[in-house]
């Protein structure tokens, strides 16, 4: 029973770490640089794609295949964003939401390049499977051996990922966190408060808010990387708009305006999400499983509507500082 199954557990917090990442780009973006990005997801799913086609097509070696992969994150976030950040904020969430679903369209309808509906399995055609992550299951699997060899401890690969992706969550953050009190994470809050301001002062509003944008994007990758990784396939499907919105959640439980409370929120969305799996005793056990996915996902939104209403703020935040009240 996966209740009872410590690598369930395991898998659970590793994707609640992958999903830190992600919501730390966001917090970049739209809680410092208040750029509302409705297409979040698009970075995760070009550096994936990237990847896995240099990899597995090309038989690129993976370190360099993924530092090229978080490059086009940066090359799509400036494609995205030249024309678009000059946009009143509603017209920007629009161009947002936009590419990433032009993003998700392409993969979907250029099976020669993406695989098509059948993700990076199908990069080689349909009648020959494809992998990408061989040489980091490898590296994973010697980091194991090495790991038992310097503490004595087993550690399966799961749980060494856990620690790589806790550790990377845990380094980003605080740099983060320092550059929010930094003089520029200082000047990206004003231009959240009021961008004729920091015009007035002499401050290129547009560049600080390409680099938010740029900042974000590495971020987005980062966890697309990671969690492409992690589950050794995927697909279009997996990068729906859903995603994006997942990631506000995630600010949202744990506070807008507070960076330190990212994993705090990423756990509580990861038990709420995982927690309705378990839906399967009577009488919910009448309903069919397909159905009771249904009612999982609606269980889900509901508590997460409740929550909202009851503390807009999140656990940790500031009624007055939130940016959707402004």
């Amino acid at each position: 029973m996966d209740l009872l199954n410590p690598a369930f557990w395991i898998f659970v917090a590793t994707l609640a770490a992958i999903y830190s990442i992600l919501s730390l780009g966001l917090y970049v973006q739209f809680s410092l640089a208040g750029l509302p990005n409705f297409g979040h997801v698009a970075f995760m799913a070009i550096a994936a794609y990237v990847m896995a086609i240099l990899v597995a097509r090309y038989g690129w070696p993976l370190p360099l295949a993924l530092a090229t992969s978080v490059g086009a994150a940066i090359g799509f976030a400036l494609l995205l964003g030249i024309p678009t950040l000059r946009l009143r904020a509603d017209y920007l969430s629009i161009a947002t939401v936009a590419g990433g679903e032009i993003v998700r369209y392409m993969a979907m309808n250029f099976p020669e390049l993406t695989g098509g509906a059948l993700g990076s399995m199908g990069l080689l055609g349909p009648a020959d499977i494809a992998t990408y992550n061989a040489g980091w299951q490898a590296w994973i699997a010697a980091l194991a051996t090495g790991l038992k060899a310097w503490t004595g401890l087993s550690f399966s690969a799961d749980g060494v990922m856990l620690l790589i992706v806790c550790a990377l969550t845990a380094v980003l953050i605080l740099t983060f966190q320092h550059l929010e009190r930094s003089p520029w994470g200082r000047v990206l809050k004003a231009i959240r408060e009021d961008e004729t301001a920091v015009t007035a002062i002499g401050k290129n509003v547009f560049l600080f808010k390409l680099q938010a944008l740029v900042l974000g994007a590495v971020l987005g990758a980062l966890a697309g990387l990671l969690l492409a990784l992690q589950i050794g396939s995927f697909s279009p499907d997996d990068y729906q708009p859903t995603i994006t919105f997942y990631a506000y959640l995630i600010l949202i439980l744990g506070g807008m305006n507070r960076i330190w409370a990212i994993p705090i929120g990423s756990v509580l969305f990861s038990l709420l999400y995982t927690g309705t799996r378990f839906l399967n005793f009577y009488p919910l056990t009448m309903i069919d499983s397909g159905s009771r996915a249904f009612l999982r996902l609606f269980l889900v939104g509901l508590l997460l509507v409740v929550f909202v209403a009851l503390r807009p703020q999140g656990l940790f935040g500031n009624k007055r500082e939130m940016l959707l009240e402004k």
